[in-house]
């Protein structure tokens, strides 16, 4: 018969000790369950934290390359809107008035652009609004352009009517100088032309008598005048006062003039010449007038006198008288 005691015995004691090995490995194991979940956790959470953060750059990176492209192509549309402008300006000069009109407008629009595309994170509103003023820029250089194409056809209009009119003025001027040369030598022809012509010339000598009465004389120391008569007309001549000279020639071959008032004539054959006696006659287109010059001196000489007329230049009658010496009863 067994006693009972308080110790245990051995078969209960290798029980205890698995019960308590098991009960050890269960709760390692939850541990280390717990420790795994807990980093499976940490290291899920670390790669969506990861993601989301690659996400969000790459949204940013995204946003941000579609910003510089729309702000780039809006400064590609300014600078070409700009080059067409200056283009425009230095290819018509008459566009320079026009651009310094509207530099008010065209300036402001330039500085408002300007400013957003300076911007290096301009918004997408911005950059609309660039987009918006560069597009009204280049309305103003379409009006430009319209204007200068209208002023280069102006301008070709006008350098072809210049040319015709250069020409036109270059046939005019030929045709001048030949209406001119024509004129000329019409006028000169018609001048010519209305010189008059002589006829019935007579030289007489006369010894004026104290009664008054005259008696023709040929004898040189009783001739107190010589009375030269001819016949004048001309179907050109216009009517009017027309001017005639006589140069008397002396026996001694010395043109007879007035000490006190010489003069000379201007001939188109003789050149100039001392002239005797001048007068003037008022003569009637187209009729025959008759004329007498009576030709005055202190004494005559016993010879042949010479006795020319002229008239508008030409010598148009010439005749001689001889006077005799005169006889013992003369």
């Amino acid at each position: 018969m067994m006693a009972n005691t308080n110790y245990p015995s051995a078969e209960n004691q290798q029980t205890t000790t698995r019960v308590e090995k098991k009960s050890n490995n269960t709760t390692k194991n939850i541990i280390i369950g717990v420790l795994a979940a807990g980093l499976l956790g940490t290291w899920a959470y670390f790669l969506y934290s990861k993601n989301e953060s690659d996400k969000t750059i790459s949204e940013k990176t995204v946003a941000v390359t579609q910003a510089m492209t729309a702000r780039d192509s809006a400064n590609i549309l300014y600078q070409n809107t700009l080059q067409r402008l200056d283009a425009l300006t230095g290819e018509n000069n008459n566009l320079k008035n026009q651009v310094t009109d509207n530099n008010s407008q065209i300036s402001k629009l330039k500085n408002e652009i300007n400013s957003i595309l300076s911007k290096k994170n301009a918004s997408d509103a911005e950059v609309r609004r660039a987009k918006a003023l560069i597009a009204q820029l280049n309305q103003t250089v379409a009006n430009l352009e319209a204007e200068n194409a209208r002023l280069t056809g102006e301008n070709q209009v006008l350098a072809s009517n210049n040319t015709q009119l250069t020409q036109e003025k270059q046939v005019l001027q030929t045709n001048l100088q030949t209406t001119t040369a024509e004129k000329e030598e019409l006028s000169q022809t018609v001048d010519v032309a209305s010189t008059f012509s002589a006829s019935n010339i007579q030289i007489t000598p006369f010894n004026e008598k104290k009664n008054g009465k005259e008696k023709e004389t040929t004898t040189a120391k009783r001739v107190d005048k010589l009375v030269v008569s001819f016949d004048v007309e001309n179907r050109v001549a216009r009517s009017g006062p027309a001017d005639l000279y006589v140069i008397v020639t002396g026996p001694d071959g010395k043109v007879i003039t007035d000490p006190a008032n010489a003069s000379t004539l201007s001939t188109r054959q003789d050149g100039d010449r001392p002239y005797t006696y001048k007068t003037t006659v008022d003569y009637q287109q187209g009729t025959r007038k008759a004329v007498q010059i009576p030709l005055r001196q202190d004494h005559f000489q016993t010879g042949n006198y010479k006795i020319e007329i002229y008239q508008n230049g030409f010598k148009i009658a010439e005749g001689t008288r001889t006077l005799k010496k005169g006889g013992l009863f003369g």
